[in-house]
């Protein structure tokens, strides 16, 4: 009897899981995955390329300590296929922690069965790239999609959003190298320039409250999002709501872009 891919791919999603589980053989699987993962990321980063960063601390603390139960998401510019998890492998950051992993909102599947775990649905430690793709030029940050913002409206516990840019991934695994494509591996003897911003402040009831008032637009195509309860916000306050947060982050990613250029200008 033929087993579909489907039902195998299944199989296997279940025993990623259990050997995801942080008591499963003590939770060496889950820690060994996060290890290697973690320990590559280090050597790219902090040995075979020149990495600075600049205000870790506010990055280290809120990851190692903020409020009880408060889920922290980071956002960040998208230069490479490998942003994630290399930019978290510079110096002294825990990534080779299983208790601190941290997991990209692209890559969820995979990681929240290692080492992401769930608050009230949302992650503990999330990070999200809110361009919604690869651009490896030096243009401003581009317009950023909703999904973010959807995110942080949508979880039971707000999160703390944390703004990062950085510079140097494109060269460590340019998208056009040999003949075309991707090296097949990540290169060396680049550098790399990595800026941690200060945490991102929503007035979420406030702006809940404009966004209900929001007069009724008919020139869109509604896509039938579900209503947001208990505020009701349908789906024209949604989208307003939604693009005010994405513009207030986008803003504080450019600034850190900015700052980030002027620091590799002396």
């Amino acid at each position: 009897m033929e087993v579909s891919a489907d039902a195998a791919a299944a199989a296997a999603a279940r025993t990623l899981r259990w050997a995801g589980r942080a008591g499963h053989l003590g939770g060496v699987p889950r820690a060994a995955v996060i290890g290697a993962v973690g320990t590559i990321a280090k050597a790219y980063v902090s040995l075979l390329n020149t990495t600075t960063v600049h205000n870790a601390d506010a990055l280290h603390r809120l990851v190692s300590s903020r409020p009880p139960g408060t889920p922290l998401l980071t956002v960040s510019n998208h230069m490479s296929t490998i942003d994630d998890p290399f930019m978290w492998g510079f110096k002294g950051f825990p990534i080779t922690d299983s208790k601190l992993a941290r997991c990209c909102a692209y890559g969820y599947k995979f990681w929240s069965l290692f080492g992401c775990k769930f608050l009230h649905g949302i992650f503990k430690q999330l990070h999200s790239f809110p361009e919604g793709k690869v651009a490896q030029d030096h243009q401003p940050i581009r317009r950023l999609k909703w999904g973010t913002a959807s995110l942080i409206v949508r979880a039971p516990v707000t999160p703390i959003v944390l703004p990062i840019v950085h510079t140097g991934f494109e060269k460590v695994m340019p998208e056009k190298s040999f003949f075309g494509r991707r090296p097949p591996l990540p290169l060396c003897g680049k550098e790399i320039k990595i800026i941690v911003g200060e945490p991102v402040d929503f007035d979420l009831p406030g702006l809940k409250q404009v966004a209900a008032m929001i007069p009724q637009d008919t020139s869109f195509e509604r896509k039938g999002w579900p209503t947001i309860t208990p505020e009701g916000l349908d789906e024209a306050a949604q989208r307003w709501l939604y693009q005010k947060m994405s513009d207030k982050i986008q803003s504080a990613m450019e600034s850190l872009r900015k700052t980030l250029l002027n620091l590799k200008q002396h």
